[in-house]
Order: structure tokens, then C-alpha cells, then sequence
């Protein structure tokens, strides 16, 4: 190579440095206004005591109706009309089905779409075998003066009793809505993965009734503290806009029996093995979706210097991104739908060869993956072409929400009045919730809960000392006012 072209070469690698570090420099957040940080009136003495007694009752669903105990949902039923009496006095209630709770509270102007908060009643139960680990019992509702200790003080009765201590606390301020304002709180979100839940019960009563909402906003993301020292020192309030689908599908072999003494080459487990094995060794693609680039953009905005290097350059980068994701499980479970080989039975007994071997795969679909798509795909990658597949449960995914809505920049807006230290992001739900069954009748879809919650204590969610902190309890109910204030507004 001529030393002219060296040097030309050298040159222009430098001068892309130096625009790279320029670029990456400039790279912070915008500048925006969001206005001050509003005084609501929250009375937390009540908010406190209204959620221990909530968690007194054991609202547990069952996937089988029969099964679950109705009888403390109306005991809860009636403690929220003791507990709430202007809500019990001026809002309209109906049971829909067992006992999905609906409430209308009605605006000054209602040919305007309404909005809707939803929450569930239902909770998950204690593992047998766990109730003497837990520091205070869980359903005891115990108030140590720093944290509210039972099941559901984080999932989702702090949600739930937030929303109606905001409206309790509007209806005793005189505040009328313009547009009406639907409170939803479904009665078995915590079993139900399948389009026959009681949230799509309460959505298809609206449909009939043509209504169609404005939006729609349920639990999610929570406000996580982020200390990454040197990088990022910032408060991450993730809204939910689309949430995965769930599947279970059942895989099986008809295999000759017999006696274990004269075993053939595979056995139908060795068969099913190599089933698994090729199930394992060919993941859906991956993708990233136009929600994880904006994540990035926004927290790579919020990063230190060094770290901007990285995410002013994105675009060039997501070919890498993807290969580090997929390396690491819950990374790779936000760019492609998951497999995950749960379950196996093979014969009665250890001296019998099985006849029929099976698995269970649970799937965790992406946006835009059908229960069909993944049926199809196990029929494409498995080279056993004598398996049967069978759905035994599954919901779709939802769709993705725009994130230039209305909603959306109130609850960005309120995020950052309450907190300007806070990066408001865009994010995919992991789990399920009620929210996706309001899809036929609704556009602008949430998932957030604003409550500040270190990662620690949202691992207690479906654990052992599930509990809320009482100094997050404050923004939580001011936010659900802020929220219903301006979102029911013309």
C-alpha cells in the first residue's frame, strides 16, 4: 500500500473518531418542559390501612371456576363498598359474571370515548410448604410502620386500592370527568391463559354495548432505581405498550411397549429425547422490535460519556446486540419468541417401556407469532415427522400500542413532573395480564404501575414476604388522580 494511501486512510479513520466522539457528546436528553410537580391530596393513613385489610381477604382464583372460593370475593365486594362510600354512592356498579367488578363513573360529556383502569382481584396462593418462611403471614395484612407485608401488596391490590383511593379522594374534591371513566377489576387474571378469562367477559359487555375506549390502563412496568456507578444513576419507569403471548403445547409418540429386558435401539423417551433436542437446537428468530431501539435511544441518552460511544451508534451495532442477547435468557426473551421444555412422562413404571412419551413445551410468543405460527414451526423443525401436537392452553400476543398517543405522553409527562430524574421507556411485558383482552375496543393500551420498587422486592411478587414499601404508597395515588384528571379530559 502507498504511504499516500495510508495516510488518507489514517486520516479518515481519525476524522470518523472524532465525529463519533462529537457525536456521542452531544448525544443527551432533550430538553423539555413538563411543567411542575402537582400537590395532590393523599390521605395515606387510609390508603395504608384500606390496602392491609384488602390483603386480609384470600381473593385466590382457580383455573377450574368450581374450584374457587366465591364467597370471600363477595366479602371483598362488600368491604369496598363499606371502605368506599362515595364511590358506592355515585359511581354505577354491575357483577359481571362470578365476580368481575365493573364501574361507571359518568362524565359531563358522553358522546366523548371513555377511559378505562383495569386491576385484578384475584391473587395466587402461598406454595404449601412456605407459610411458616414468611415473616408476617400472607394474608395477615401486617403494617410494620416501613413495609404493608401480605399477598397482593405488590401484585395487585396496592394497583387495585390505589386507583379506588384516587377516586374516592376526586369524588370528595367535587371533580367531574368529562369523558366517563370505567374502573374494571376482573376476578381470575392470575389463571386464565386462554380467551375465556373474566376481563374479556367485562370487554365484550362494553362491545355489546358499543362502547369503545380511549384508553385503557392496567398494571405493568413499575419505577425501577437505576445505580450503574459512573454510567447511569436514574430512576427506569418502563409503560408496557404490547405483552407476549402464552402457549402450551403437548408433544407425544406412539411407540411399540414391552418389557424393559428387551429394549429396542430408542426407546420412545430416547425418541422424544432427540424431539426435544431438535426442538432446542432451532429457537424462533430473532428481531429488534422498533420498542427495544427506542429503550436504547432513550436510556443511551441518559448514560454517561463513555457509555454514549455505544448507543449513539445503534444502528450499526444491532447485528452484534442480537448475538450478545441471545446469549443471555432474559435479554434474548425481549427479541424472539422463547421455548422452554417443561415437563415429561414416559411409562407407569420403571420395568415398562413407554407407549406414548410426551412433553410439554410452553411457548412465550412475540407479537406478531400465532399459536399456528408455532404449531407450524415444531412441524417444520422436528425431523420425527410422527409426532402429535396439541394445544392444550394459549393466548395470542397482543398488539404494540403507539407510543405518540395522547395516553402515552400524559403518563410520560406525569413521570417526569413527579421525578425529572426519571427515564420514561417503552417496554414489552413478559407476563400476561387483563390488558390485551380490551384490544377489540380499544387502540392505546398501557401497562404501568407507579410505584418506585427496588428489583428485590418485585422478586417477591408470586414469592414468600411479598410486601410494599409505605414510601412509595404517596405517588402511587397521586399519580392515579394526575392520570384520571387528565386523560378524562376533552
Amino acid at each position: 500500500m502507498k504511504k499516500s494511501t495510508k495516510i488518507i486512510l489514517g486520516a479518515s479513520a481519525g476524522a470518523l473518531a472524532v465525529a463519533n466522539a462529537v457525536h456521542a457528546a452531544l448525544y443527551t436528553p432533550k430538553k423539555q418542559d413538563y411543567g411542575t410537580k402537582p400537590e395532590e391530596a393523599v390521605n395515606l393513613d387510609r390508603y395504608a390501612d384500606h390496602l392491609t385489610q384488602a390483603i386480609r381477604f384470600p381473593t385466590i382464583s382457580n383455573s377450574d371456576p368450581e374450584k374457587t372460593d366465591w364467597t370471600v370475593f363477595e366479602r371483598f365486594h362488600a368491604y369496598l363498598d363499606e371502605a368506599f362510600p362515595l364511590i358506592a354512592e355515585k359511581l354505577e356498579k354491575e357483577t359481571i359474571g362470578r365476580a368481575n367488578l365493573m364501574y361507571r363513573w359518568k362524565g359531563k360529556k358522553p358522546d366523548l370515548d371513555p377511559i378505562a383502569l383495569l386491576g385484578h382481584q384475584d391473587v395466587v396462593p402461598v406454595t404449601p410448604g412456605t407459610e411458616e418462611d414468611w415473616t408476617h403471614p400472607a394474608f395477615d395484612g401486617v403494617n410494620d410502620g416501613e413495609f404493608i407485608w401480605g399477598r397482593g401488596a405488590m401484585d395487585m391490590k396496592n394497583h387495585l386500592i390505589g386507583v379506588l383511593e384516587a377516586v374516592e379522594t376526586l369524588l370528595e374534591e367535587g371533580f367531574e370527568p368529562e369523558r366517563d371513566v370505567y374502573l374494571l377489576f376482573g376476578q381470575d387474571e392470575e389463571v386464565v391463559a386462554s380467551e375465556c378469562g373474566g376481563a374479556k367477559e367485562m370487554m365484550e359487555t362494553l362491545r355489546d354495548r358499543g362502547i369503545h375506549l380511549d384508553a385503557v390502563l392496567d398494571e405493568g412496568g413499575a419505577i425501577l432505581p437505576i445505580n450503574v456507578k459512573g454510567i447511569l444513576e436514574k430512576q427506569l419507569a418502563g409503560i408496557g405498550i404490547a405483552e407476549k403471548g402464552y402457549c402450551d403445547m403437548e408433544i407425544s409418540l406412539e411407540c411399540k411397549g414391552g418389557h424393559s429386558s428387551q429394549p429396542p435401539k430408542h426407546t420412545g423417551m430416547g425418541q422424544m429425547a432427540a424431539v426435544i433436542r431438535d426442538i432446542e437446537a432451532h429457537q424462533f428468530p430473532s428481531r429488534i422490535e422498533p420498542f427495544l431501539a427506542e429503550l436504547f435511544y432513550r436510556i443511551g441518552r441518559n448514560a454517561t460519556y463513555p457509555a454514549r460511544l455505544v448507543t449513539c451508534n445503534l444502528p450499526a451495532l444491532i447485528p452484534v446486540l442480537k448475538e450478545v442477547f441471545k446469549q443471555i435468557p432474559p435479554a434474548a426473551s425481549l427479541i424472539r419468541t422463547t421455548t422452554a421444555v417443561t415437563m415429561a412422562k414416559g411409562s407407569p413404571a420403571s420395568n415398562v417401556l413407554p407407549q406414548t412419551p410426551t412433553i410439554t413445551v410452553n411457548f412465550r410468543m412475540m407479537p406478531g407469532t400465532t399459536t399456528n405460527d408455532v404449531v407450524n414451526h415444531i412441524k417444520r423443525v422436528v425431523r420425527n415427522k410422527k409426532i402429535d401436537i396439541k394445544v392444550l392452553r394459549t393466548k395470542e400476543a397482543s398488539r404494540f400500542s403507539p407510543t405518540d398517543s395522547r395516553s402515552f405522553k400524559i403518563i410520560e409527562t406525569l413521570c417526569m413532573r413527579y421525578n425529572p430524574k426519571r427515564i420514561v421507556v417503552p417496554f414489552l411485558v413478559m407476563g400476561g395480564t387483563d390488558a390485551c383482552f380490551y384490544e377489540p375496543i380499544c387502540e392505546n393500551i398501557y401497562r404501568f404501575s407507579p410505584f418506585v420498587a427496588s428489583p428485590a422486592l418485585l422478586l417477591c411478587t408470586h414469592a414468600t414476604n411479598e410486601r410494599i414499601p409505605l414510601d412509595c404508597l404517596y405517588d402511587g395515588v397521586a399519580f392515579f388522580k394526575s392520570y384520571i384528571r387528565e386523560v378524562s379530559a376533552e
